[in-house]
């Protein structure tokens, strides 16, 4: 087929007119085609591994997040925090009251992230705690299901969370103003608890403190280390959250027997 070489011109300027060309050129297989193009990744998100060293993001590099305010179980919305390259998902079975996050996402660290994030609008003091598992035993190392409190639903707020790792780390995190970057404290195991991963978690908010609690084998939940003391203005977003640690490729975590209250001390 001929195309005239005006209109081709034209559609440099014309996105409208370009997708007229393409259709009449190719038809709806070139755009199907064109849409399964695998997304660029940019080289500091490229995840960690014998020959590449991830690095934070340019200081300037931000992707809004998409934001669903539609009720999925007892979270009042849900959000691909950062915009990741390949979009997320959620869904909650309430015969099992579990919630599956399916996500892409670079990282939740440095300046900004990008995870699934389940939330809810909060203020004062809270309680969250969750069993959390990784259906593919043979997803990344680092990727890692979190407990969250953000300030906002942008890549770069100020948050708190409880997160465990792929390899069974654990780490209390904070990002302690908008655009900073995280700092954290770590938790490894080894010996008998080498590659455990623990039964369930907790992130609790009281004041300005905020602290993590475990229960590695089914004993009752403790305390995890100190706790940190960072301030939220409320209202805040509390909620549960999932990062492949792939840019362009998701995974899923599956939360269950999810707790949520608005008092300290109710983890169990």
């Amino acid at each position: 087929m001929e195309i005239d070489i005006v209109r081709l011109m034209f559609t440099r300027f014309c996105p409208a007119a370009l997708l007229a060309v393409v259709m009449q050129c190719g038809g709806p297989q070139l755009l199907d085609a064109q849409a399964t193009v695998s997304p660029v990744v940019p080289d500091w998100a490229q995840p960690g591994s014998a020959t590449h060293k991830q690095v934070a993001p340019p200081a300037d590099f931000h992707r809004p997040s998409r934001n669903f305010a539609t009720p999925i179980g007892i979270f009042a919305g849900q959000s691909d925090i950062g915009g990741a390259l390949v979009p997320g998902s959620a869904s909650y079975d309430r015969s099992t009251g579990q919630y599956t996050l399916n996500s892409a996402g670079y990282n939740i660290w440095y300046q900004r992230d990008e995870f699934r994030f389940l939330w809810k609008k909060m203020s004062n003091d809270v309680s969250l705690a969750a069993d959390a598992s990784f259906p593919d035993p043979n997803g990344y190392d680092d990727r890692k299901v979190v407990l969250v409190v953000r300030q906002s639903l942008d890549d770069d707020s100020k948050e708190a969370m409880l997160g465990e790792h792929g390899t069974g780390m654990i780490h209390l995190a904070q990002r302690p103003e908008r655009g900073a970057q995280m700092t954290d404290m770590e938790f490894r195991f080894g010996g008998d608890l080498a590659g455990v991963h623990a039964r369930r978690i907790g992130i609790e908010k009281h004041g300005d403190e905020i602290a993590i609690f475990v229960s590695l084998k089914g004993e009752p939940m403790h305390q995890f280390g100190p706790p940190i003391t960072l301030h939220f203005d409320g209202p805040f977003y509390v909620g549960i959250g999932f990062c492949s640690h792939l840019p362009a490729t998701p995974d899923t975590a599956v939360f269950s027997n999810v707790l949520l209250e608005n008092l300290p001390g109710r983890l169990r």
